[in-house]
């Protein structure tokens, strides 16, 4: 078997574990993937760190692997960060970084990322308040306003 087709085992292994709560065995899976700059891997870990799953919970390795995913274009990564941002875990609380990783998952289409966005905007919430575009993003995510 080649390194390639091996590779693709050991990820598909991984996500598998993750998805079944085998956690610690996900984690050893999924780590060397995260290393290599694969995104899903690196959001898997983030979320096994943050929460605390299979391994020692621990807010600077949950927060590196998320941004690590959110910077490779992982929009669901990139929700996760804004989250991070707006609620103030694992990180110092930042609205305003918030509004920006929220807007590049809004971009790529995610639902939850345009939603949060709309009501950030209707609130005011680390954006200046605009209630045309709340409606809007409201909109782009289905509801009708």
């Amino acid at each position: 078997m080649s390194d390639s087709s091996s590779d693709q085992v050991d990820f598909a292994s991984g996500m598998a574990a993750f998805e079944a709560k085998h956690f610690s065995r996900a984690a050893q899976l999924l780590s060397p993937f995260a290393e290599q700059g694969n995104p899903e891997a690196q959001h898997r870990l983030a979320i096994m760190y943050q929460n605390g799953l299979g391994m020692a919970q621990h807010d600077g390795l949950a927060l590196r692997w998320m941004k690590a995913a959110a910077e490779n274009g992982y929009a669901i990564a990139q929700h996760g960060l804004g989250f991070m941002y707006l609620e103030g875990e694992c990180v110092d609380k930042n609205p305003a970084l918030a509004v920006e990783w929220f807007e590049k998952a809004a971009a790529q289409g995610l639902v939850g990322s345009q939603t949060t966005l709309a009501m950030m905007y209707e609130q005011g919430n680390g954006v200046e308040q605009d209630i045309d575009k709340a409606n809007e993003l409201y909109r782009a995510a289905g509801f009708e306003r």
